[in-house]
């Protein structure tokens, strides 16, 4: 049995804030829960050992545990500041959960209930949570939003956090606000976090000259020094992420021209992305959101990449693909505008656009992933000829790819803060 498994932001709907991640495992016809408790406990603690730095990294993490593993006490293993534990119907259902649930509140750990119903044996757990989950999707009619908007009220009559659950659109984000849901989670979060700028401020600026510079089959370094020297924040950015902790250089680079050689025209390709935000990531949440679903899509399907034949584009160019998926969450235009005006491979076009071709197929896998769509995950790995077995692991290798790369960036910004006030 393959195990998938993937994790989904959970955003503050008041605030440009993301709260934590939901990990979800594979959960459809022949799912781990449908396995014997055992053998689902055995798989999911095994895999949330082994990714322990990976996953309780940054904010909050969601996780939904067996009657087996909160019997076992495995959530122990994990830091209880940085864990919710889920219960689901087949954790209330078990005649001891009250005991073990009591237990562990008694001990301080944080409680969620995942798609809560008006319901008894729901009811009956409310005095041991403190988040409600709720899913939305697909509840398009008025007498379902109006069921939804009393849910609502209800739980925050009981004093409960409401999560809106498969938030995937903007019709359902927006479904979020309406019933006055605290958070939402799903696919779409990124996007409802992004800042989007004018196309033609986007087109004629510096950075899209860059973009367009270093996509070329054999870009001109001096053209590219020639654009990042005439742009301030460009200039600023580049010698930031050199110098960052994640290169790890023994002297500080100071020049545009050393920082391009010590960077390299390939390794500029995948940091180009970042150079148009300057110091904004810093402390911008709704950036850090996007850039960091850029960032894993990016190594994700570049990672995969290596296990499809007959792929007509390189490893960079699949790079770049991963990143420039989420050009239309920050620029206000159709991505199909957007790409035209940027020399990519035309495979990249119509993989992005239309989903088309052997990168289109690997693009959708990459989304499918994200958004849990389990079923359609296995035929699409099945059509590229990636074994299923190594998604998950693969995936999480990349989510610790990225943490490392933004660990490396915002620490050398901290590093010169200090600096500055040691001098000030």
């Amino acid at each position: 049995m393959d195990k998938y498994v993937t994790r989904q932001p959970i955003k503050a709907l008041k605030e440009d804030r993301i709260i934590g991640y939901e990990i979800l495992f594979q959960k459809d016809y022949d799912s781990l829960y449908s396995s014997s408790d055992v053998a689902a406990a055995d798989t999911i603690a095994g895999f949330l050992m082994q990714n322990t730095e990976s996953i309780f990294r940054d904010k909050l993490t969601f996780v939904t545990f067996t009657p087996s593993l909160l019997f076992r006490n495995t959530p122990k293993i994990f830091d209880k500041e940085k864990m919710v534990i889920q219960i689901e119907d087949h954790v209330m259902i078990h005649p001891l959960s009250p005991t073990i649930i009591r237990k562990y509140r008694a001990e301080g750990y944080v409680f969620a209930i995942n798609d809560f119903q008006f319901s008894p044996k729901y009811f009956s757990m409310l005095d041991f949570v403190t988040y409600v989950k709720i899913d939305i999707r697909d509840k398009n009619s008025v007498k379902e939003r109006t069921s939804l908007i009393n849910l609502v009220n209800t739980m925050k009559g009981f004093d409960k956090k409401c999560v809106a659950t498969g938030v995937n659109t903007k019709e359902e984000y927006e479904l979020a606000l309406e019933i006055g849901a605290d958070f939402a989670e799903g696919s779409y979060v990124a996007e409802a976090m992004a800042k989007k700028v004018n196309r033609m401020e986007f087109l004629e600026g510096n950075f899209f000259q860059l973009v367009v510079e270093v996509s070329k089959d054999e870009p001109d370094i001096e053209q590219i020094e020639e654009i990042i020297k005439r742009d301030a924040a460009l200039s600023y950015s580049l010698l930031k992420i050199v110098n960052s902790a994640y290169f790890a250089l023994r002297r500080r680079v100071s020049s545009i021209r050393q920082a391009l050689v010590t960077m390299g025209i390939s390794q500029l390709k995948q940091w180009v992305y970042l150079l148009s935000f300057n110091n904004d990531f810093d402390n911008d949440e709704s950036l850090e959101a996007t850039m960091k679903m850029s960032f894993l899509r990016a190594n994700y399907a570049m990672a995969l990449s290596d296990y499809v034949q007959d792929l007509p584009i390189i490893r960079s160019e699949v790079y770049m693909m991963g990143m420039f998926s989420t050009l239309q969450f920050m620029i206000d235009a159709p991505l199909e505008e957007i790409l035209e005006e940027v020399p990519v491979a035309q495979e990249i076009k119509d993989a992005l656009i239309r989903q088309e071709g052997i990168c289109g197929t690997l693009y959708k896998l990459i989304l499918s992933y994200e958004n849990a769509e389990w079923k359609n995950v296995r035929v699409l790995a099945d059509q590229l000829g990636i074994p299923s077995g190594l998604l998950a692991q693969t995936y999480m290798d990349c989510v610790e790819a990225v943490n490392e790369i933004w660990s490396g960036l915002t620490s050398s910004n901290e590093s010169e803060n200090e600096e500055e006030k040691t001098h000030a």
